[in-house]
């Protein structure tokens, strides 16, 4: 399986500013905002000889060997012990992997979940039971959990004493644009969907890891690199 794509996102300096100004605000956080309308934004699970890149850094190699150019990458949902993605993953509008509605155990598991996912529409987040409606018209999807906020409210599962505290990762969408926001401190799920909420003021937001958690962004500097991936989510231009 080649390379997963799709449809996406901003020039370097816009993604600078987009950052910049979030962190500013609230130094915990570092976020990307996205608009499909502008950018090529794609999905990518496998190279050309179907091995997983599993390093962002790798993806960045693989993809400037073909004359392009990595602008952002994010880890973009969980996976398997062989990086295979557990629920749903749609790239250039395949299906490569199925949605999965299965009960289970783990934070994937964990009620709702949901899927992020781009269409002629632009960006944005629904739950999975929801997610059949979108199919059709899915350039790009990508499934994970739990749900971080549902409708503007937080997931009842969450705890807001929990001591459970990772550097987290997670995706909303605003007017058709991607907002992707890694952690820089380790939080619990209520303080990182509070973020969502409260400053960013959305209204459905997905979580999409913790503890591997990683971005990649030349222009800010990153190049995470302590964990292997999976599902990866990234901008590329030429």
């Amino acid at each position: 399986m080649r390379a997963l794509a799709a449809a996406v996102a901003l020039p370097l300096c816009a993604l600078l500013a987009a950052c910049a100004a979030t962190r500013a605000a609230e130094p915990r956080f570092t976020v990307v905002t996205i608009d499909p309308a502008r950018q090529r934004l794609q999905l990518f699970l496998n190279d050309e000889k179907g091995r997983p890149y599993q390093r962002l850094d790798k993806l960045a190699a693989a993809l400037a060997g073909h004359g392009q150019r990595l602008a952002f990458a994010m880890n973009a949902g969980m996976y398997h012990a062989d990086y295979s993605p557990v629920g749903l993953l749609v790239a250039d509008g395949i299906e490569f992997a199925p949605l999965n509605l299965e009960h289970g155990k783990g934070n994937f598991f964990l009620q709702p979940n949901g899927v992020f996912l781009v269409t002629d529409a632009g960006a944005q987040v629904v739950e999975s039971s929801a997610y059949p409606a979108f199919a059709r018209q899915a350039r790009i999807a990508t499934q994970s959990g739990p749900m971080l906020l549902s409708e503007g409210r937080i997931n009842p599962l969450f705890d807001p004493i929990s001591r459970s505290a990772y550097i987290r990762n997670g995706v909303c969408a605003i007017d058709g644009k991607a907002i992707f926001v890694i952690s820089d401190v380790p939080l619990n799920l209520y303080a990182f969907a509070s973020y969502f909420r409260d400053t960013l003021k959305c209204r459905d937001a997905l979580y999409l890891d913790g503890s591997v958690s990683s971005l990649y962004s030349p222009a800010l500097g990153r190049n995470d690199s302590h964990a292997k991936l999976g599902p990866i989510i990234g901008v590329t231009g030429n």
